[in-house]
């Protein structure tokens, strides 16, 4: 009989697998890159482009065009495209991020020959509507309405723009800014920024030497999308710890964001920050949790994390409490900051650290699409599965010693801009 008062072993995880693409090219040009795994009849299939031609007197050009291009073709309207999609019970998601925006396409294999072409067809014949425009203009205005009236997206959104400025990274976005939107805007950026020069495909799940065929006779063919594009590349300054405070007097809380330019994942002390991250805020058992949420009581959550971007690394803290403790918050988070900088991490605490560490890359590898993300994590950074090994050796070894000298390189509160949003 198991013998259920005692509790198993627990021991530190050994290996950790990736399954590596293989990389193909269309006859266009574009890199294919697959993972071919999974039992499910199933694939994901991602077609994502850099980021081209920032302009800051059109911020929103870029992100315009990636929630509108598959609201109409020259063939198809908008509800035309959605209901083709959704009776193949297929599923089609646009996403814009800082440095890249994508289509993803997922759908049955017995179905991707009847949905592909829809997919090409968005690629290039997508004619965005005056009327889809404006009801994209409508919208967004009125949920950036909303989200004004909100503390963390005020904090978040200041933050950004103190950091990075008027970059794709920071744009204070403003509701007139959507009005100056057009048609002839959105048109321009999609001639120049998706073409086959400017793309990456990546696909999981089942996808061997048929579907890449497949793909390749839908896809492989000439575009239509020709105009000349610059890659968006931005340098950033660090700047001395700078504080704003976003004044809602009716409010009855403050949301915190603070932190400071870091390191992308190209450096080589980025897996050990991540390690000294997690200690910090990084996950539910971490300082700031067990001292402002557990101990204190200031908030429901608080955590840190580190971002590497293409052109910037930063790491962040981010919390929400109540108006009349946010000194007393903000002067706790400096305290645990500041023991990292003074004092060794206990063998203890690092270990049960290692294991979370551990234990969550390898949750994260449940399924073909979660592999391809990881591969993606690195090709667009530059690096190989190198960066992993590298990473879990990291997680390993580092020490209390090393942790401390992390914690004093990137981790000094003088130099961090902070901003609270709420009542004074």
């Amino acid at each position: 009989m198991l013998n259920r008062t005692i509790a198993p072993d627990a021991r530190q995880i050994e290996e950790i697998h990736f399954i590596a693409p293989v990389r193909h090219q269309l006859d266009n040009g574009i890199p294919v890159f697959a993972i071919n795994a999974g039992q499910q009849e199933l694939v994901r299939i991602e077609f994502i482009f850099e980021n081209v031609n920032w302009n800051a007197s059109r911020p929103l050009q870029a992100m315009a065009a990636s929630h509108l291009i598959n609201n109409g073709t020259a063939h198809h309207t908008a509800k035309e495209i959605a209901d083709k999609i959704d009776y193949y019970g297929a599923f089609l998601q646009t996403e814009y991020g800082a440095d890249q925006s994508s289509i993803k396409l997922y759908t049955l294999n017995k179905h991707l020959a009847a949905v592909l072409p829809m997919v090409y067809d968005l690629l290039n014949e997508s004619i965005f509507p005056d009327q889809e425009l404006g009801i994209f203009i409508q919208n967004q205005k009125q949920s950036l309405e909303v989200n004004l009236q909100k503390n963390d997206f005020l904090a978040r959104k200041h933050f950004a723009a103190a950091l990075f400025g008027d970059t794709a990274y920071g744009s204070n976005i403003a509701q007139a800014d959507y009005d100056t939107l057009t048609r002839t805007e959105l048109l321009e950026y999609y001639k120049a920024g998706y073409k086959p020069e400017n793309c990456t495909i990546v696909a999981a799940g089942k996808f061997g030497e048929a579907e890449f065929s497949l793909l390749n006779s839908v896809m492989g063919k000439p575009w239509t999308n020709t105009a000349p594009s610059s890659i968006n590349q931005f340098t950033f300054e660090p700047v001395a710890g700078q504080e704003h405070f976003v004044e809602r007097p009716e409010s009855i809380q403050c949301a915190i964001r603070m932190g400071v330019l870091a390191i992308t994942r190209r450096h080589v002390d980025f897996p050990g920050l991540q390690v000294l991250n997690c200690v910090l805020g990084g996950y539910f058992g971490s300082r700031l949790m067990a001292n402002i949420r557990e101990d204190k009581g200031y908030t429901y959550g608080i955590g840190s994390a580190v971002a590497s971007l293409k052109d910037a690394g930063y790491l962040f803290i981010a919390t929400e409490v109540g108006a009349e403790v946010c000194g007393a918050a903000l002067g706790e988070i400096e305290k645990e900051i500041s023991l990292l900088r003074t004092e060794h991490v206990e063998a203890e605490e690092l270990d049960l650290v290692r294991n979370y560490m551990l234990g969550s890359l390898l949750g994260s590898l449940e399924n073909a699409f979660s592999h391809a993300d990881k591969f993606k994590n690195i090709y667009f950074s530059g690096l190989d599965y190198t960066y992993y090994d590298s990473y879990i050796r990291t997680i390993k070894t580092i020490g209390p010693e090393d942790l401390k000298v992390l914690a004093n390189r990137y981790l000094d509160t003088t130099g961090f801009t902070k901003v609270v949003a709420g009542r004074r």
